[in-house]
């Protein structure tokens, strides 16, 4: 059984950097949440290094624009990896063709702008699905309506062989105390469906590759085995962390709150019988970051 803690104090000596998710964690979607943030700020006091590691799909400097926008300091963090900008290197690299069938919503134009980093970027141009090479989702351009809307379409695109990038695993995300549904659930359909769909952000190693870069270009070398992982998604956060060979802090208010019975800390015994039905296994868990 994983140890359940009050505080993150009381294990991040061990640790001289956190990978911390931020949706369910950090902030709702719409507010931040203040033990949460005075966590992390603590941390970074005693000279710990916080890199955000998200599934967003939007590019680093749109999730720091998100942020202020929530209330949560820059003090509480150092850098950001984000599964938009691993994904966004992947489109410029050619891994889904030049001309891109987009599913997404309005003003994610920031998406298609090459990385300042990447060197001799392809050129991309959206098109119709009908004179397509290849699929990019930053998710549903209904995130409320049923991923089976997209059924039609993905029987066409399959039928022409056409990869789907995903720039958010994620399957669903709170927003406050409304659930919606994310590229992930899009990709996945895709998927069972019969088509290929290449994934970028967490459990998936490019994210943690981009985290390990953002975390050596603050000017430190840090081991695996002095990180940890932070987040409320099992099939993510956890899964992510465990095939990395990390440490994790499973944050059970967030996506599993109902099925911890979490209050203000989970149920041992929810809390158990919720982790046996995976073979993901937290290093730790805690009710709310804090």
């Amino acid at each position: 059984m994983n140890r359940i803690i009050t505080s993150l104090s009381q294990v991040s000596a061990q640790y001289d950097a956190l990978f911390v998710d931020l949706w369910g964690c950090v902030h709702n979607g719409v507010t931040a949440f203040p033990e949460a943030v005075a966590a992390l700020q603590a941390y970074r006091a005693s000279g710990g290094k916080v890199i955000l590691v998200t599934n967003s799909p939007r590019p680093r400097a749109g999730v720091e624009k998100q942020l202020v926008h929530f209330g949560v300091p820059q003090d509480a963090w150092d850098s950001i990896a984000t599964s938009g900008d691993s994904a966004r290197a992947a489109m410029f690299r050619g891994t889904v063709g030049q001309k891109i069938w987009f599913i997404g919503q309005p003003g994610e134009e920031k998406f298609f702008e090459p990385l300042s980093i990447q060197k001799n970027p392809i050129e991309v141009t959206q098109v119709p699905l009908d004179e397509a090479e290849g699929i990019v989702c930053t998710g549903p351009k209904d995130p409320f309506a049923d991923p089976e809307v997209m059924r039609p379409e993905f029987e066409a695109a399959i039928a022409r062989g056409l990869k789907l990038l995903c720039a958010n695993p994620d399957i669903v995300v709170d927003r406050g105390e409304e659930r919606e549904w994310c590229a992930g659930a899009l990709a996945q359909l895709y998927t069972e469906m019969g088509g290929e769909s290449l994934y970028f952000g967490k459990p998936h190693p490019p994210i943690y590759d981009l985290a390990r870069r953002r975390l050596t270009a603050l000017g430190t070398e840090v081991p695996d085995d002095r990180i940890l992982a932070i987040g409320d998604g099992i099939l993510t956060d956890i899964k992510g962390a465990q095939g990395e060979n990390i440490d994790s802090l499973f944050i059970t208010g967030g996506l599993a709150a109902s099925e911890t019975q979490t209050g203000r800390q989970p149920n041992p015994e929810a809390l158990r019988a919720f982790l046996a039905r995976d073979v993901y296994d937290p290093t730790y868990a805690i009710g709310f970051l804090r």
